[in-house]
């Protein structure tokens, strides 16, 4: 009776064991496949959403650049009063104070150098220092502009009033995020229906979306050459700008587990 106990705990020990070994398995599989999501049994496709969409906004940079002697607050002020004549014009023209911007402010020193190369006679020659001739004081604003209509009186009016040069006209979307949001969604239908079709073609089950990654956005500013103030001065007319069109395209790749 004895010896069939033990037959009948040996028989069950070893069930017992069978069946810790299978779930150790199986839970060693699934956990395996959460970290790595069937990375030998997937595919990936790719799918590109475009909107053409119309710029809202322009922005463009004038700066306004005196140079004289060595009176620097002289200098600073004679340029102060150019730039504050050049955003008054701005302002008058219905542009925002949150639209304008100093881009930058800077006093550069100029030099003069002398002519230290020794004579033909030899000798040593005592050179002395460069000595500050003048300064150069500049200012850069930028400005944002939402009614188009008066892009050229702008353009020209800064110059008008203190400017030395504009640069760095351009076009864009004030807020894409909408825009991009329908390109990416153009752009993750499509590689989703291409998914379908080569699951079908292949004779195999469409698994998980296991990975998306995305590329693109929103495109590089339409951009317009800088302007001399010269080449304004010498123009009889303020210029006529168009902002056209811009394409924003958003591209998907989505990786999928094959079944």
């Amino acid at each position: 009776m004895d010896q069939k106990i033990k037959v009948y705990f040996g028989i069950g020990g070893f069930a017992l064991l069978a069946v810790v070994a299978f779930s150790v398995a199986s839970y060693a599989h699934t956990y395996s496949r959460s970290i790595e999501p069937s990375a030998f049994r997937s595919f990936t496709v790719s799918g590109e959403g475009k909107m053409v969409t119309i710029p809202d906004v322009a922005k463009f940079s004038f700066t306004v650049l005196t140079q004289g002697g060595i009176n620097l607050a002289e200098l600073q002020k004679e340029n102060t009063g150019k730039a504050n004549d050049a955003i008054a014009f701005v302002k008058s023209k219905e542009v925002k104070e949150k639209d304008i911007a100093t881009q930058s402010y800077n006093v550069t020193p100029r030099y003069q150098h002398f002519d230290c190369r020794p004579s033909p006679q030899g000798g040593s020659v005592s050179c002395p220092p460069p000595e500050i001739v003048g300064y150069e004081v500049s200012q850069t604003v930028n400005v944002k502009i939402r009614n188009f209509n008066v892009i050229g009186d702008l353009l020209t009016g800064v110059v008008e009033n203190g400017a030395n040069s504009v640069s760095q006209l351009s076009f864009t979307i004030d807020d894409p995020t909408s825009v991009e949001n329908e390109a990416r969604n153009q752009a993750i239908e499509k590689a989703r229906a291409k998914a379908k079709s080569i699951a079908k073609a292949g004779d195999f089950r469409l698994g998980r979306l296991l990975a998306i990654q995305e590329d693109g956005g929103f495109p590089p500013y339409a951009r317009v050459q800088s302007l001399s103030a010269k080449a304004f001065n010498e123009a009889a007319l303020a210029p006529t700008i168009e902002p056209g069109s811009q394409d924003v395209r958003v591209a998907v790749t989505l990786t999928y587990e094959i079944r």
